[in-house]
């Protein structure tokens, strides 16, 4: 049974994962090895990486590795798929740095060095698997859920649990979720069709473990479908945490479903 846990709001959720996530780079200094956290961008997290910047203030976390799960991409005219822009607004790589890694080390007495912000490649997406493995694997994922169609990351209803890290067309539930999580999007034209991906199995071989982490109102279908589960069902792909080991449910109390 996958252990839950609920706070009372997005805030304490976040204090209480970047706790753990300090008391984890911590222990990895002590032992002198990488500590490979691994990142969602958009709105799930970002309570978490306010928290963590604080906490690390004065500390050297020059052995963090940033583990992005995902990038938009789009078609270039040789069939292949390229990053999009870094300065675009929708941009995981940006939102990597001005969200996780410039906080970080604008607080730490030694800060993440370049070298150690991780994206998946479009040119090559299994390269991002063997990384991931070469590096030991990811001491803690971060995963959410999207809040119409349970994606993680870019991955899709219907996707498989065996999926690794591949070229994804963007499910329009997803596009339109992720109208939310970056408003600048002007319609749903506007956002892309393509992303490169971590995929479910990624996510379970490479973690010591896995928190699904899910706040707001506006979460509560998502939150239900994943608790009313006991395994997982591919037409929410979020329902994969009770195959990962070292996973854990984290809700506030607006997500949860007996929430008023």
């Amino acid at each position: 049974m996958t252990q839950v846990r609920v706070f009372p709001d997005e805030t304490s959720l976040g204090a209480a994962l970047a706790t753990e996530i300090i008391a984890g780079i911590d222990a990895a200094r002590e032992e002198g090895r990488r500590y490979v956290l691994g990142c969602p961008g958009g709105r799930s997290g970002r309570s978490t990486y306010q928290a963590l910047a604080q906490g690390v203030q004065g500390a050297d976390i020059s052995h963090l590795v940033i583990a992005m799960m995902d990038d938009y991409v789009l078609p270039t005219p040789d069939g292949s798929f390229e990053h999009c822009p870094a300065d675009a607004h929708y941009s995981c790589q940006r939102f990597a740095w001005r969200e996780i890694v410039s906080p970080l080390n604008e607080a730490a007495a030694v800060g993440i060095p370049d070298e150690h912000v991780w994206l998946p490649n479009p040119a090559d997406p299994a390269e991002y698997r063997v990384r991931l493995d070469d590096a030991g694997g990811v001491d803690l994922f971060i995963v959410a859920s999207g809040a119409s169609d349970g994606h993680v990351a870019f991955v899709k209803p219907g996707t498989p649990l065996d999926s690794d890290v591949s070229i994804i067309p963007l499910a329009e539930t997803t596009r339109r979720d992720n109208m939310a999580t970056f408003p600048e999007f002007g319609s749903l034209d506007d956002v892309p069709r393509y992303g490169v991906s971590v995929g479910l199995d990624t996510i379970r071989s490479v973690s010591r473990e896995v928190r699904l982490i899910i706040h707001g109102a506006g979460k509560r279908t998502a939150a239900r479908r994943v608790l009313e589960a006991d395994d997982f069902e591919p037409d929410w792909p979020a329902t994969f945490i009770h195959r990962c080991r070292g996973a854990q449910v984290w809700l506030d109390e607006a997500a949860h479903p007996s929430g008023s």
